[in-house]
């Protein structure tokens, strides 16, 4: 019963760093990423379709993406997506690819990045306060004698520690990433 509760537990802490690092990979840094356009949907022939479904995307310069549609004629409207997307990034149609350039980040945008990744970091936090809480109270009501249960919310308190930890050096690590020019 314990090891069960455990299991789920683990599993949804794992759910909410993955969802973390999702959400840290759209947060730019200065350079060229892919994942900066993995949110942008274009109307194509009356259904919005994902960008990666339509284009290839490629990075021949660091701060340059370039996108080259299978379809010429769907450029215009992904231009249009990616303007609706509302990224800060301006694109370049030459009829043929769509050019996205990087812009250089100034400290203050860099700080304010910072700022949206610890907020995000403290979601992924919160969400882990949440599963531990669900544990605790699937062990309050099982039917294991009293320090069994003792025992299991220690178990469940040291999972949600090695997952801050894990959460703390991911942080750590994008707020590097941004703050390095």
């Amino acid at each position: 019963m314990l090891d069960e509760i455990l299991l789920t537990a683990e599993a949804k802490m794992e759910q909410a760093l993955a969802n973390l690092e999702k959400r840290l990979t759209n947060i730019r840094a200065g350079r060229a990423n892919p994942a900066i356009l993995s949110g942008v949907s274009v109307e194509y022939y009356g259904a919005p379709t994902p960008l990666q479904q339509l284009a290839t995307i490629s990075i021949p310069e660091a701060r340059q993406l370039q996108i080259k549609p299978f379809d010429k004629s769907c450029l215009g409207a992904i231009e249009k997506a990616i303007f609706e997307a509302n990224l800060g990034l301006t694109p370049n149609n030459n009829g043929e690819v769509i050019i996205l350039n990087i812009p250089a980040l100034t400290e203050e945008t860099r700080r304010d990045y910072v700022k949206q990744a610890k907020g995000i970091a403290e979601d992924c936090r919160i969400a882990l306060r949440n599963v531990r809480q669900d544990a605790n109270n699937e062990i309050k009501k099982s039917e294991m004698p009293e320090d069994e249960k003792k025992a299991g919310n220690d178990d469940v308190q040291d999972l949600i520690s090695k997952y801050n930890r894990v959460v703390d050096e991911t942080l750590k690590r994008k707020e590097n990433e941004l703050m390095s020019v």
